[in-house]
C-alpha cells in the first residue's frame, strides 16, 4: 500500500476536515452501503512539448449531467477540493502552480450548511501544470484526489494515480496537439480515447490540425466590443461545439477573467454544424463543425477603454479515425495597448491591431464573404439594371447638352457668336480650311470641358466612396448653397461675376499665335469669358452627377453634351458666317432669361441646404420648410414672368410675349403642384411625395408634422447586426438597401416603386429591411473608429463615421459603391439572388423581390431536409 507522506504528508487540519466531510457524508447519504456504485467522473491525460524541454501536463476532468468537481481554492470548512501531488524526483521541477479552467460557480452550498464554495459544473475541466525536465525518458507520476457532488449527494474523496511519458519533439509548436490520446485512469472508470495510440496523434508538428486568431470587433454602441475567436481547422479534422452531448467529446469552452467589462450574453457560435450519431463515440450524438471557418463571438462592455480581457480556451479535434485534446490556449485583449493574442505567453497567435472592424479573414460584421460572393440560385437576370444604367447614362447627356442650349441664351455667351465669326472670317484663308479651323474650334470647346472631369477620376482610383464624399460633405453643400445664392443675385442683376481679367487677358493674347494652339485658347477664352453664366449651370451637373450612381462617368458625360451643345453653334457659325442673319438681336430678353436662371439657382441652393441638414440631422430644413420656400420662389418667379416685380437691368414691359405669358403660367400651374404636396397619404400617414421632386426635396417622412423613421411607414433597421439578429430570431430574409441621404434615385425608388403593386407587400410582410446609409456623416466613438485595408487597392482607409463602415461593407462584399443598392440575404448571411441597383420598373422590382423569397424556401427545405438526414444517420 503506498504511504501518502512519501508524496507530500497529512497535517492535521486535513485530517480533521476530511473526517468531518465523511462524517457528513455518512449523514446525506444513508443508504450509501446498499446504493450501487457511482462513477460520475472520468479523467483523461495528456501532455504538450511547449518549449526546449518544457512541458504541459493536462489533466481533463468530464462529469456526468448535474454533478461537480470543485475547485483548488474553494473556501474551508467545506468540500475537498481538487488537489495534485507529484512524486518529487530530480529529472524534472514544476513551473509555477496547478492552472484550471472551466465554468465555475461560486456561493453557498446547502450541502455544506451554508458554506461559500467553488465548483466546476459543466464538462470539460482541465487542469494544466509546466514542468520542465531534464531527462525526457523518465516519467513523471503521483496522484490527484477530488470531491464530486450533484444537489442531494456527494462521494468520498478519490484519488486518481497519473503517470505521464514525455517524448521530447524537434520542433515543438505552441498551442498544437497532445503528446499522447487520453489513457485509462484507476479510481475514474473508463478514460476516454478517440484514437488508437500508433496512429500517432503526437505534438511537434506532426499533428497540428487547428490554428485560432482572435480579434476585437467594435459594435454601434459606445465602449461594446465583439471578441471573435476563429477556428480554421485542416481538411478533414472537426471541432465540437459549446453543447454538444456531455456524454461525447470534449466540447469547446471559453473561459473569461478580468474586471472592468461585462459579458453581454453567452457566446455565439458562427459555423456549419452536423448533427449525429458518431461512431468515435459509441454512437453518441454530437454536433461538431467539420468545415471551416468557425468563429466564437463573445459581446463585451467595457467600464473603460484600457480594460485588459484575459482567459482560456479548450477543445477537442479530431477526424475520422483519431481525436486529439490540446492544452487550453491562453488569450489576452489588452484594449490600452491595442493588442490581442493567443497562446502561450501570447505570442503563439498573434491577432494584431484591434480593434480590427474585418475581424477574420473571410468575415465583415459577422457575415462570411464566402456566403456572399454566390447567390443561392439564379431567377431573372441583371440586364434591366444595366439598361437602366445606359438610360441614365443617356437622361445626363441630354440634361448636360439641354444646359449647354440654356447656356446660350445668356448675356455672357450670346453675344461672344458675333466675336467668334469676326475671328473666323479674318483668318480664313480659304474655305477648306475655314472648315477644317472651324471643326477644331468646336472640338476644343468640347475638350475643355471634358477635361474639367478629369480629376475627379483620379479622385475615384484613390477611394472609391470619395466621390460620395465629396456630394454630401457638409461643408462642401453649404460652400454650393452660398455660391448658388451669390450667383442668383448676380443674375438678378445686383452685381457683376468675372473670373480675374489677367486669366482672359492671358487665353486672349494667345488667340494670335496661329494654327491650332490660337484656335485652342479661342475655346479658353470662350470658357473663361462665359463663366459667370456657365458657372452656375456646371455647378449643379457637377453636385448632381456626383451624388447619381455612375459619379465621375456620369460627370463626363453630362459635361461631354454640355460642351457638345456649346460647341456645335459656334462651330457652325464659325463655319457658315452667313447663318447669323438668322439670330435674334440681343436686347432685353437676354437680362429676361438671366432672371429666370437666378430664380432656378435660388431654388436649387436649398437643395444643397438640404443635404448638409440631412446628412447632419440639423432637423432645420424639413419637408414643410422646404416645399413652402420653393413655393415663394416660384411665386416670385411667376410674378416676374407677368412684369408685376422688376430687376434691375429690366427694360419695359409694353406687351407681355407669348412665350413669356406661357411661362408664367406654367409656372403658376406648377406652384400649385408644390401645394399638394401637404396632402397626407392615409396608408402610410406621411405627406403625398411629389414625384417631380424626388431627389430634390427632403424625404417626406424628414417631416416637423408627419415624421416617419422608414419610408412608406415600414418598420426597419439602420444598423447591419441588430437587423441580422432580427432576422435570425424571426427566420426571414433581409434586403440590405445600400442608401444616402443626399441620394436622387433613392428617393425615387422609395416614393415611387416601393408603394407600388406587389413591391410594399413584399417589403411589409416578406423581408426585413435593414438600410444602410452610406452618406451619415455621424462621428463614431473614438474606440470605433478603426483603420482597415481596402481589398480593390490594398491601402489602409480609417472609418471615422457611421457611413464609412457601411460604404466599406458594400465595396468589400458587393465590389460596387453606387447607391441605391439592393441586396437580398437569409438569415445566415447567403445571397439569395443577383443584386440590383435602380430599378424603376415596378413589375421588375416586384420580380426580384419574388426571386430571393423563392430562393430562401427553397435554401431553408434543402437545410431542413439535411438536418433531418444527419439526425437519421
Amino acid at each position: 500500500m503506498r504511504k501518502k507522506n512519501q508524496h507530500s504528508g497529512l497535517n492535521g487540519s486535513r485530517l480533521l476536515r476530511i473526517l468531518a466531510v465523511a462524517a457528513s457524508l455518512f449523514l446525506l447519504t444513508p443508504s450509501a452501503g446498499v446504493a450501487q456504485i457511482l462513477d460520475p467522473v472520468k479523467w483523461s491525460f495528456s501532455s504538450k512539448q511547449v518549449g526546449p524541454n518544457e512541458y504541459d501536463l493536462v489533466f481533463t476532468a468530464r462529469m456526468e449531467p448535474k454533478w461537480s468537481i470543485y475547485s483548488q481554492f474553494t473556501g474551508d470548512g467545506g468540500p475537498v477540493p481538487t488537489s495534485f501531488v507529484f512524486t518529487e524526483a530530480s529529472h524534472y521541477t514544476r513551473i509555477g502552480a496547478v492552472k484550471e479552467i472551466g465554468k465555475k460557480k461560486e456561493g453557498p452550498d446547502p450541502l455544506f450548511g451554508g458554506v461559500v464554495v467553488i465548483k466546476f459544473y459543466q464538462s470539460p475541466v482541465t487542469f494544466t501544470q509546466r514542468v520542465k525536465v531534464t531527462d525526457a525518458g523518465k516519467p513523471v507520476t503521483g496522484y490527484l484526489e477530488f470531491m464530486t457532488c450533484d444537489d442531494e449527494q456527494c462521494l468520498p474523496p478519490t484519488e486518481v494515480e497519473f503517470s505521464f511519458s514525455l517524448t521530447p519533439t524537434a520542433a515543438p509548436v505552441e498551442g498544437a496537439a497532445p503528446a499522447a490520446e487520453p489513457t485509462p485512469t484507476q479510481g475514474g472508470g473508463e478514460g476516454f480515447s478517440g484514437a488508437e495510440p500508433d496512429k500517432g496523434a503526437q505534438i511537434g508538428g506532426l499533428l497540428d490540425p487547428v490554428k485560432w486568431s482572435v480579434a476585437a470587433r467594435p459594435t454601434a454602441k459606445p465602449n461594446e466590443y465583439d471578441l471573435v475567436f476563429t477556428a480554421a481547422m485542416d481538411k478533414g479534422w472537426s471541432i465540437y461545439s459549446q453543447h454538444t452531448s456531455p456524454d461525447g467529446p470534449i466540447p469547446t469552452v471559453f473561459a473569461f477573467t478580468g474586471e472592468g467589462f461585462r459579458r453581454s450574453g453567452e457566446v455565439v457560435e458562427n459555423g456549419k454544424k452536423k448533427e449525429g450519431p458518431d461512431p468515435l463515440f459509441g454512437g453518441v450524438v454530437v454536433i461538431k463543425f467539420a468545415e471551416s471557418p468557425v468563429s466564437f463571438v463573445q459581446r463585451v462592455t467595457l467600464d473603460n477603454p484600457a480594460v485588459v480581457i484575459g482567459g482560456e480556451l479548450s477543445y477537442m479535434t479530431c477526424d475520422d479515425e483519431q481525436c486529439l485534446t490540446a492544452a487550453p490556449l491562453a488569450f489576452s485583449f489588452d484594449f490600452g495597448a491595442r493588442i490581442a493574442s493567443i497562446g502561450e505567453g501570447g505570442t503563439a497567435i498573434k491577432a494584431g491591431l484591434m480593434p480590427a472592424i474585418e475581424g477574420p479573414a473571410n468575415e465583415l460584421f459577422g457575415l462570411s464573404r464566402d456566403k456572399a460572393a454566390q447567390p443561392v440560385g439564379q431567377c431573372g437576370s441583371s440586364e434591366a439594371v444595366v439598361a437602366e444604367t445606359g438610360s441614365s447614362n443617356w437622361r445626363i447627356f441630354i440634361l448636360g447638352f439641354l444646359g449647354g442650349l440654356l447656356a446660350l441664351l445668356t448675356p455672357c455667351v450670346f453675344p461672344m457668336i458675333p466675336l467668334t465669326v469676326s475671328f473666323f472670317t479674318k483668318s480664313a484663308g480659304n474655305k477648306a480650311k475655314g472648315l477644317r479651323d472651324a471643326s477644331l474650334y468646336g472640338f476644343f470647346i468640347l475638350a475643355v470641358y471634358l477635361l474639367l472631369s478629369v480629376p475627379f477620376h483620379l479622385l475615384d482610383s484613390v477611394n472609391p466612396d470619395i466621390l460620395n464624399d465629396i456630394s454630401t460633405n457638409v461643408w462642401l453643400n453649404l460652400a454650393f448653397f452660398a455660391i448658388f445664392l451669390i450667383f442668383a443675385f448676380s443674375f438678378f442683376g445686383y452685381y457683376e461675376l468675372t473670373l480675374p481679367s489677367s486669366w482672359t487677358n492671358r487665353a486672349s493674347s494667345a488667340e494670335g499665335i496661329g494654327g491650332m494652339v490660337g484656335i485652342f485658347f479661342m475655346a479658353l477664352t470662350l470658357a473663361l469669358v462665359s463663366f459667370s453664366c456657365t458657372g452656375p449651370i456646371l455647378g449643379s451637373l457637377l453636385a448632381g452627377a456626383l451624388s447619381a450612381d455612375g459619379g465621375a462617368t456620369q460627370l463626363t458625360i453630362g459635361m461631354g453634351g454640355f460642351g457638345l451643345a456649346l460647341a456645335l453653334p459656334f462651330a457652325l457659325f464659325a463655319a457658315f458666317p452667313g447663318m447669323m442673319k438668322s439670330l435674334p438681336k440681343s436686347g432685353g430678353w437676354l437680362n429676361s432669361v438671366k432672371v429666370v436662371l437666378g430664380f432656378l439657382e435660388l431654388a436649387l441652393a436649398l437643395k444643397f441646404l438640404s443635404n448638409a441638414d440631412m446628412v447632419k440631422h440639423w432637423g432645420l430644413l424639413k419637408i414643410e420648410p422646404f416645399l413652402g420656400l420653393w413655393i415663394l420662389i416660384g411665386l416670385g418667379l411667376a410674378l416676374y414672368l407677368f412684369g408685376i416685380i422688376k430687376f434691375p437691368h429690366d427694360s419695359p414691359i409694353k406687351k407681355l410675349s407669348f412665350p413669356r405669358l406661357s411661362l408664367g403660367v406654367l409656372t403658376a400651374a406648377f406652384v400649385v403642384y408644390l401645394a399638394s404636396g401637404f396632402r397626407v397619404n392615409d396608408r402610410s400617414g406621411a405627406y403625398e411625395p411629389l414625384g417631380l421632386l424626388s431627389g430634390l426635396a427632403p424625404p417626406v417622412c424628414y417631416s416637423f408634422f408627419k415624421p416617419c423613421d422608414c419610408p412608406q411607414g415600414l418598420a426597419c433597421f439602420k444598423d447591419l447586426e441588430e437587423g441580422m439578429a432580427y432576422a435570425r430570431e424571426k427566420n426571414k430574409p433581409v434586403m440590405l438597401d445600400f442608401t444616402g441621404y443626399a441620394c436622387v434615385n433613392c428617393r425615387k425608388m422609395e416614393e415611387h416603386v416601393w408603394p407600388v403593386g406587389e413591391v410594399l407587400p413584399y417589403l411589409r410582410d416578406e423581408y426585413v429591411l435593414i438600410s444602410l446609409y452610406v452618406d451619415d456623416k455621424q462621428e463614431l466613438p473614438t474606440e470605433e473608429q478603426i483603420e482597415v485595408i481596402q481589398s480593390h487597392n490594398g491601402r489602409t482607409r480609417k472609418l471615422r463615421r457611421t457611413g464609412d463602415k457601411w460604404s466599406h461593407f458594400q465595396t468589400e462584399y458587393f465590389k460596387i459603391n453606387s447607391q441605391p443598392y439592393y441586396v437580398l440575404m437569409s438569415p445566415d448571411g447567403s445571397l439569395l439572388n443577383q443584386p440590383v441597383g435602380y430599378t424603376p420598373d415596378e413589375n421588375e422590382y416586384a420580380a426580384f423581390l419574388k426571386c430571393g423569397l423563392d430562393n430562401f424556401r427553397r435554401l431553408s427545405e434543402k437545410q431542413e431536409a439535411e438536418g433531418r438526414q444527419l439526425g437519421q444517420r
